[in-house]
């Protein structure tokens, strides 16, 4: 099965809290293309389960990217995985949610520094790496095994031609 791992699109630098910074509008453009990308590589075209930070700006992350992606089967918005929840807590419980639901794909949508060590829970002997904003890690686990391996990053320079 494989876990996708997002970092939130490009937000503004202020507002009346950190929780409640909006996206820029490159941030949704930037989000929307890293989708249409990730649309082409999911296995089978479909997302199982859907795992979203309350913060505003990887809500409208993941709205723009629900427009282009497959629609999930669940969609949950989860406290635990805000900029500086514990990677290790959010990758037991991600394994817990395979093993008990089966799906075949989770996609994640948060932040750094969340992001980069969620995806070093996966892989021994890896650096947590930097996520650009809209920047997706793709994990491959093997429920019954519980191995795993980081098959690729992408982010949009890489996708869409241009810095980011």
């Amino acid at each position: 099965m494989r876990i996708y791992i997002m970092r939130h699109g490009e937000a503004h630098t202020f507002a009346a809290s950190d929780e409640e910074r909006p996206l820029t509008e490159r941030g949704e453009q930037q989000s929307v293309e890293m989708a249409r990308w990730l649309a082409q590589e999911l296995p089978e075209g479909k997302l199982d389960l859907v795992l979203v930070s309350p913060y505003l700006r990887a809500q409208q992350t993941w709205s723009a990217c629900a427009a282009v992606l497959p629609e999930a089967k669940n969609v949950l918005t989860e406290d635990g995985i805000t900029p500086y929840g514990d990677s290790e807590h959010v990758a037991s419980y991600l394994r817990a949610l395979v093993s008990v639901d089966n799906p075949a794909s989770i996609f994640l949508v948060s932040h750094l520094p969340l992001v980069g060590y969620l995806t070093a829970e996966f892989e021994a002997d890896i650096q947590p790496p930097m996520f650009p904003t809209s920047s997706i890690s793709c994990i491959e686990y093997n429920p019954e095994t519980e191995q795993s391996e980081v098959l690729w990053m992408k982010s949009p320079s890489q996708v869409m031609g241009y810095a980011s």
